[in-house]
């Protein structure tokens, strides 16, 4: 393991270094998940892509004025869906904008013609919809939640997730990108975080890396993670995700993270979190994606044959074929997962609400013991 104190001194860390590093990471990688890379099969179900916050990275966000602004309403929820079963999907993650009720007249009427005061409420019940008539898991990705906001959704969610992103409170100042955001004050995500794992949910995080935020940054995020974790037990992954330039946002010519960064802040991130959270890298933000899996990582994260990427919608999926045998030629194998790692199926079932836990062990048991060796062992 690596302590943070150690790891502010390799910022700067290139060359010889950096492949020790990574090295050191892939060792600890294959020591605790064999050769094994897994992915989630998913269909992406983007709920409303309005939102009271204002990142100066994101093109997912519509304002209300805008054509393209809307709420998915249960029968377009359920279409998507089906196709996502009709191809093999047990995944629908549905991510959404933070609160645009609270921001916009115009989605609190969007959302009172639909029969509901909160976009958590309709997440509630699409959720239960979901998780009644389909086959499908559903995931969450709803950002900042309050107590009894998770006590909505937990009854219906086989798993969850906020990305924690940075825990820099310098990114909220007038003219970076967190700027009049709410919802991205690093006290707020920290807040979740806990109140998961207090509530005992499977929980999904991460880094955005290369929005302005240090080196040091980095690690106290990293750190944050951890610890939350050593308290709740409750982390299943932790995603470093490389910040993307995209036309038209605010950051349109913002310089994007190197391989270099991606591939040190990875193996650190292997290095200091628990050996028992998954390491996850988006493999659609990179053609050089596979060189991430010599820096330690484990998942390529949720995959869709169905949908785009509605996050980053010019970043193509890759085809799942052909991920699987370029996984193959540097020595490891793909193997599909639920949205719900095994060991909350196992030993920790107390995280997981007993019909969902129920659906999810039958899936599991279809997908067969080999389908994703994860932890060691089978159900």
């Amino acid at each position: 393991m690596l302590t943070a104190d150690q790891a502010r001194h390799l910022g700067e860390v290139r060359g010889s270094d950096l492949r020790d590093l990574m090295q050191q990471a892939a060792t600890v990688k294959r020591q605790y998940w064999g050769d094994t890379v897994t992915y989630s099969r998913k269909v992406f179900v983007p709920l409303t892509n309005m939102c009271r916050d204002t990142c100066t990275y994101c093109t997912f966000v519509k304002h209300p004025s805008s054509p393209e602004a809307n709420i998915m309403t249960p029968e377009q929820v359920m279409r998507t869906a089906r196709q996502g079963e009709e191809t093999g999907c047990k995944e629908l993650l549905f991510s959404l904008g933070e609160k645009p009720e609270l921001r916009y007249e115009q989605a609190k009427a969007a959302l009172a013609t639909l029969g509901y005061g909160s976009m958590v409420s309709y997440l509630a019940d699409a959720c239960e919809m979901v998780l009644r008539e389909t086959t499908l898991l559903p995931h969450v990705n709803a950002g900042t939640l309050s107590d009894e906001e998770i006590d909505q959704l937990r009854p219906y969610a086989a798993s969850m997730g906020m990305m924690l992103e940075t825990t820099s409170r310098r990114l909220m100042k007038k003219g970076q990108p967190h700027y009049g955001c709410p919802d991205k004050a690093p006290v707020q995500r920290l807040r979740t975080l806990e109140r998961a794992g207090q509530k005992k949910i499977p929980f999904t995080t991460g880094l955005l890396i290369g929005i302005g935020e240090t080196w040091e940054e980095r690690i106290e995020a990293l750190e944050a993670i951890n610890e939350s974790h050593a308290r709740h037990g409750h982390i299943q992954e932790v995603i470093i995700q490389n910040f993307q330039r995209k036309p038209g946002i605010g950051m349109e010519n913002h310089p994007e993270p190197s391989l270099d960064d991606m591939l040190r802040t990875l193996a650190v991130a292997r290095l200091i979190l628990s050996h028992e959270i998954s390491l996850q890298a988006p493999p659609n933000l990179s053609e050089r994606h596979m060189e991430y899996l010599s820096a330690g990582i484990n998942d390529w994260g949720g995959i869709s044959p169905v949908t785009i990427d509605f996050i980053n919608p010019q970043h193509r999926w890759p085809v799942i074929d052909e991920l699987a045998q370029s996984t193959r030629q540097a020595g490891q194998k793909l193997e599909e997962r639920l949205t719900v790692y095994p060991s909350y199926l196992r030993e920790k079932t107390e995280f997981v609400d007993p019909v969902v836990l129920s659906k999810s062990k039958g899936l599991w048991e279809q997908m067969g013991s080999s389908a994703a060796v994860q932890s060691g062992g089978t159900l």
